[in-house]
């Protein structure tokens, strides 16, 4: 990662990417201000004129890491058009899981950063949620569905599907048979949604 000095422009994109680095050395409780400022060779006061607390600063770097590690992924396989009907809409909600599941074991610290602030910032929470819940209704339209509420159908299937992408169930996601839970849960629900059965 570049440093910066204090004679140097500092942007906030350098200052989160040092705060994750930061985070991975140190952890959510004991990483400071002070701390994130060394990483760049700046006084702490150079990063309170982009941040006003500890706070803001892990806010903002909980947002960047759920845009680029969980948002734009799912979004490429929203946008993956040799995936049609039902099938599409499973491989959303599995690559949420898959996601989630190899975070919490392979960046423990930037997961636990995720799980506290999300469960502290409801609004960055409801807005991760809506983004999810409107390309899933749009996956649904690609089905022949028991509802024409494609959205309440979304809801519904990402909140039935909570405990494989919730990082409170995180310590779930450990078991040997977390995936052939996932496959009877999805069963269920494509059942419960379709018209009929779509074959993958």
């Amino acid at each position: 990662m570049n440093r910066s000095s204090e004679g140097d422009v500092l942007t906030k994109k350098q200052i989160l990417t040092a705060t994750e680095e930061t985070l991975r050395r140190f952890g959510v409780a004991k990483t400071s201000i002070t701390d994130v400022a060394k990483a760049l060779h700046v006084s702490h006061g150079t990063i309170y004129r982009h941040f006003k607390s500890k706070k803001e600063i892990l806010e903002a770097a909980t947002e960047m890491w759920l845009n680029e590690k969980i948002i734009a992924p799912l979004t490429a396989v929203y946008e993956d058009s040799s995936l049609k009907g039902a099938a599409h809409v499973k491989a959303y909600i599995k690559k949420l899981f898959t996601l989630k599941q190899y975070y919490a074991a392979e960046d423990e610290e930037l997961f636990a950063m995720y799980a506290k602030v999300t469960g502290e910032c409801s609004e960055m929470v409801n807005n991760s949620i809506v983004h999810m819940v409107k390309q899933l209704s749009v996956l649904l339209k690609e089905c022949d569905t028991k509802s024409n509420d494609h959205e309440v159908l979304a809801r519904g299937i990402f909140f039935a599907t909570e405990r494989f992408h919730h990082p409170a169930h995180a310590y779930e996601w450990k078991k040997g048979t977390i995936e052939e839970e996932f496959e009877s849960v999805w069963s269920l629900l494509e059942n419960g949604f379709l018209a009929f059965t779509e074959k993958s």
